[in-house]
């Protein structure tokens, strides 16, 4: 559990590097007093596990730039990842002073230790392209975040969480997507997943498991608008054919863990691939703001993600 005095620790992003698990993840002080605030400034923080539950804290990873900046007011939700030649790259979202998280830009920085960051380029690497997208010049906002990279063939490939330009106003949640050579160029193209009766898919990743795939995402409740879709908030998965989809959002279903959000699933020593989420509501229904204790999944036969213990919200809380 990586609970903190002192600041409020939210979405995470991992890596399992020689060792040690890292986390990096959004954090802001507790003393803004009302949760809710702690999205008009965050950092990233970074802590370091053996084991997914006994976290040491090191140095911030990321803060935000000086302005003028597309990340001058903050930094949200990211991925990491290894080139071939051993570089680190981590993308990361940003928000600017002006539209205070209503505009949201994708940035690149890069590290040969995981302990310190540079940003490559004081500008967004890549933009929701109105083709499809949601942009600030066509609607006056622009869902562009949490982008989540991996490797496909020869290339790279980005999920991102957006808006689609077309359909009923609350439903226009996506699964975005770019592709890149080199980790620096990227190009937009067509969503992978669109019109699915949901207003946002956040957090985006891909986990494999058996030969099998899944896409792991979050939402609150009142996201939900499809029918045969439980309004639940939590964090999701639903199956996928491969990494670049097609991904079967109308089998979607939440993972039973309550209180949890903006899951991330990484193997544990054993290869048990586990859940790690930030403490939404606590025992008590108040935000907890710190990362639970991993919990253990399997994949169903319907192809999405589920604790293997019966109790696996009294594991996630630290209370089991």
């Amino acid at each position: 559990m990586l609970r903190l005095a002192d600041v409020w620790v939210w979405d995470c992003w991992l890596v399992d590097h020689d060792g040690l698990f890292h986390a990096f993840y959004l954090k802001a002080s507790r003393a803004l007093g009302d949760p809710e605030l702690r999205h008009s400034r965050p950092e990233v923080g970074h802590a370091v596990s053996d084991d997914l539950r006994h976290w040491t804290e090191l140095p911030d990873a990321l803060v935000h730039s000086d302005p003028p900046a597309f990340d001058e007011q903050g930094i949200w939700t990211g991925s990491v990842i290894r080139d071939d030649d051993g570089l680190w790259h981590m993308f990361f979202t940003g928000i600017d002073a002006q539209g205070r998280g209503r505009v949201q830009r994708i940035g690149h920085a890069v590290s040969r230790d995981l302990l310190t960051w540079s940003r490559t380029s004081g500008s967004p690497i890549v933009l929701a392209d109105p083709r499809w997208y949601e942009t600030d010049a066509t609607v006056g906002r622009e869902n562009w975040r949490d982008p989540w990279v991996f490797r496909e063939g020869a290339g790279w490939r980005m999920l991102v969480t957006a808006h689609g330009n077309e359909g009923p106003e609350l439903e226009r949640g996506c699964i975005a997507t770019a592709v890149s050579d080199d980790l620096e160029h990227w190009t937009v193209e067509a969503p992978l997943a669109s019109r699915v009766g949901l207003r946002q898919l956040e957090v985006l990743q891909i986990v494999e498991s058996e030969g099998r795939y899944a896409v792991v995402f979050c939402l609150c409740a009142a996201d939900v608008h499809a029918d045969g879709l439980p309004k639940v908030t939590g964090t999701w998965s639903a199956p996928a054919d491969s990494p670049a989809g097609p991904f079967h959002i109308d089998r979607a279903e939440p993972i039973a863990v309550e209180g949890n959000y903006a899951g991330r699933v990484i193997s544990d020593r054993s290869g048990t691939p586990c859940l790690i989420a930030f403490v939404d509501k606590d025992a008590d229904g108040e935000f907890g703001g710190y990362l639970g204790d991993p919990v253990p999944l399997m994949l169903t036969e319907r192809g999405t993600l589920q604790p293997i213990s019966p109790n696996a919200t009294e594991v996630f809380q630290g209370r089991q």
